[in-house]
């Protein structure tokens, strides 16, 4: 007899836990599985057997990437209805139920529980192949450029230690100065080169400003004649993080390559970035966020809370209009929204009249920039619904030349 149920999974790196419970809370299976093809098949087959044809059946999950993306592959492929809870949302749950012990048994029992009883959970849908690709590359290329950031930092601390007028001399986040500091640590070392040898080395490396850098970094080293504690060792690591920043570098500007050439490929990509503020690496962020399907969203609302871009408010007793950011939501998203926006205060005059009346009633920058955030989602929400892109003004029809 077709039945409704409600399958919970509790994800894991190796193995996966399912409970499978009926309408009365009831659970019909128990079950550990591998984290493989073969083992997630065989237990799709199970579940959808016990819910019989023309069932009822509704899965869980409480992750929904890594260590769930085998059976979330597996589940789309096969159209089976799949809820996301959230981290924070399986933790309060839990404290609801009785017993204070944390297996995976209980966790999935909690999962398809609240899968049962909840109507605010959304569905989950995988996001297509490009959008995939984007997210893996946006977050490589965020990785690398918090990496550099780091080795920038650790650079600037180590050339305080040998020569504070090095450090403050050579601008750290360009090639030249970094070049430099692959051959050339310590103010020894580049009083005895000369700023003839040092520029005929850079120009060697193709060097920009080869003369002037040179002459920079012999400047700051003739103004320190005494040699530190720890200096060779210093200038070691300073070379070493030198090339480090170099190679995360290049490896930022393939990654920039290889996120354009992705993005170019996506249906949506001539719409977003015609929407002033928005170049390829913002655009390809909104992708990898948002999965590149607004059919995911029930409206635009739903997509600006997602965004922590529509306020909940949180009145009690005599207070009222306290209204705060959502608790949940993705904060690339925000990020995005947020950036393109700044941006197109100087590129769109429209984007320009709002801000600045915004600032006239009194908001902030941040609250102005957020405030113009949220218009602009309300633009692109339409420009994607209907295939278009995005004009200053709407076009005149049927206008003759003059």
């Amino acid at each position: 007899m077709p039945e409704k149920l409600w399958a919970g999974i509790d994800i894991g790196k190796e193995h996966h836990h399912c409970v499978v419970i009926d309408p009365d809370g009831k659970r019909l299976l128990s079950a550990r599985i591998v984290n493989d093809e073969g083992a997630l098949n065989a237990l799709i087959d199970d579940v959808t057997a016990l819910a019989g044809d023309g069932g009822e059946l509704l899965w869980a999950i409480d992750l929904n990437r890594g260590g769930a993306a085998l059976l979330i592959g597996l589940l789309a492929a096969r159209d089976q209805s799949v809820a996301y809870l959230t981290g924070l949302m399986m933790h309060r749950a839990a404290a609801g139920y009785r017993g204070e012990g944390k297996t995976d048994a209980r966790d999935a029992f909690v999962i398809a529980d609240q899968a049962r009883v909840r109507r605010d959970l959304g569905l989950l849908r995988p996001g297509d192949d490009i959008a995939v690709d984007l997210r893996i590359l946006t977050g490589r290329r965020l990785d690398v450029v918090f990496d550099r950031t780091r080795q920038i930092n650790r650079l600037r601390a180590l050339l305080l230690e040998v020569c504070p007028a090095m450090e403050r001399a050579l601008t750290l986040t360009n090639k030249g100065p970094l070049t430099l500091l692959t051959r050339y640590q310590n103010p020894a070392q580049i009083r005895r080169a000369g700023a003839a040898r040092i520029e005929s080395w850079l120009r060697r490396r193709h060097v920009r400003g080869a003369a002037a850098l040179a002459q920079e970094a012999v400047a700051a080293a003739t103004q320190q004649s005494i040699s530190l504690p720890g200096e060779a060792v210093a200038a070691q690591m300073i070379a070493r993080l030198a090339k480090a920043v170099i190679a995360l570098d290049a490896e930022i500007v393939e990654l920039d390559a290889a996120i354009e050439a992705r993005f170019r490929r996506h249906r949506a990509a001539h719409v977003i970035v015609s929407l002033p503020g928005f170049g390829t690496l913002l655009a390809a962020e909104f992708l990898a966020a948002t999965g590149g399907d607004m059919a995911a969203f029930t409206g635009v609302d739903q997509l600006a809370g997602f965004a922590g871009l529509a306020p909940q408010p949180r009145d009690s007793g005599r207070v009222s209009g306290n209204l705060h950011r959502p608790r949940r939501y993705h904060r690339g998203l925000l990020r995005t929204m947020y950036l393109s926006a700044q941006i197109s205060i100087r590129r769109s005059v429209p984007s320009r009249t709002f801000y600045q009346r915004k600032r006239a009633e009194g908001k902030t920058h941040k609250q102005a920039v957020l405030a113009l955030a949220r218009r602009r989602l309300n633009v692109l929400w339409a420009m994607l619904r209907d295939d278009t892109t995005y004009h200053d003004s709407p076009p005149v029809t049927g206008a003759v030349a003059a």
